[in-house]
């Protein structure tokens, strides 16, 4: 399976939501639907996660990385993850829905107790490595 997860940064701090299903934090993101792009999914993803007060301009979409993992909700699927980072600035205002239940802009000094597996072993990691989270 196909999954895709978008970095927002503010202040060095990393946008994460935390879906009313799950324990954890994760990315915004989700599932590459059949006949979509990963581009496509990623921008389509944060347009229902967000909310439709939350602005952005689907041009400033960079693929960062992609490597395979478990997934954090079923230990035995298999899942290919797209990285994109969001090169613009995230405007407007963050909506939760029936599907997202907060919104945290993450930094390290919080732990990662409270994150996914993908955020916990491949995001945080490279945020901190590349300086882009405190």
């Amino acid at each position: 399976m196909k999954v895709v997860g978008t970095m927002f940064f503010k202040d060095k701090k990393l946008l994460i939501d935390k879906p009313r299903k799950r324990s954890t934090y994760q990315m915004i993101g989700g599932k590459v639907e059949e006949g979509e792009t990963p581009l496509q999914a990623a921008i389509r993803e944060c347009h229902e996660e967000l909310g439709e007060k939350a602005k952005f301009d689907e041009k400033y979409f960079k693929l960062i990385m992609d490597f395979d993992e478990i997934a954090t909700s079923d230990s035995n699927l298999k899942i290919h993850f797209f990285v994109y980072q969001y090169i613009g600035i995230l405007e407007g205002e963050l909506t939760t829905s029936e599907e997202i239940e907060n919104f945290l802009w993450y930094e390290s000094s919080l732990g990662n107790d409270i994150l996914s597996n993908t955020l916990k072993n491949e995001v945080v990691p490279y945020c901190l490595k590349n300086n882009l989270i405190k």
